[in-house]
């Protein structure tokens, strides 16, 4: 299955994100989304998991958007969190990814049998970070990922 993960669009959707997302069969957003448009838009793609992040906690369009989603994708058990700090220290060991963003640093990392994914941002530009996202390609034997860079 073809799974598009983005966070941090902080209410801006580019166009080069939605080229790359196009053909996903599910979208993964990693909160600070800014806007339920963007939500509305990635929803034109295909199915969307997604949580808030800190800048969305007080919008009341966010209000029924949870700040952690369990969810399973072919077999693969995980959790949805915006900051890194939120994933519980004692993680049910059933949970294989573990999808982040807050930082707008990427990260693809296994940890033993574990992947910690934090797709970076594809929202506006923070310092000299660049502008990402990360697709992932899941199926019953394994995970592989990619790293998109926008601009």
């Amino acid at each position: 299955m073809k799974v598009g993960v983005i966070s941090d669009t902080h209410g801006l959707l580019r166009p080069e994100a939605l080229a790359a997302l196009q053909g996903c069969e599910r979208i993964i957003h990693a909160g600070d989304i800014g806007k339920a448009q963007i939500l509305e838009a990635l929803a034109c793609i295909a199915p969307v998991s997604v949580v808030r992040g800190n800048n969305d906690l007080n919008a009341p369009w966010a209000q029924s958007i949870p700040d952690h989603l369990e969810f399973e994708i072919e077999g693969w058990r995980g959790l949805l969190v915006h900051d890194m700090a939120d994933v519980p220290r004692d993680l049910d060991p059933g949970i294989r990814l573990v999808i982040t963003g807050h930082s707008h640093k990427p990260v693809i990392e296994w940890r033993d049998e574990r992947l910690y994914l934090n797709p970076g941002s594809a929202g506006p530009r923070r310092f000299k970070l660049s502008i990402t996202l990360v697709m992932m390609d899941i199926g019953p034997e394994g995970v592989e990922t990619e790293l998109v860079v926008l601009v």
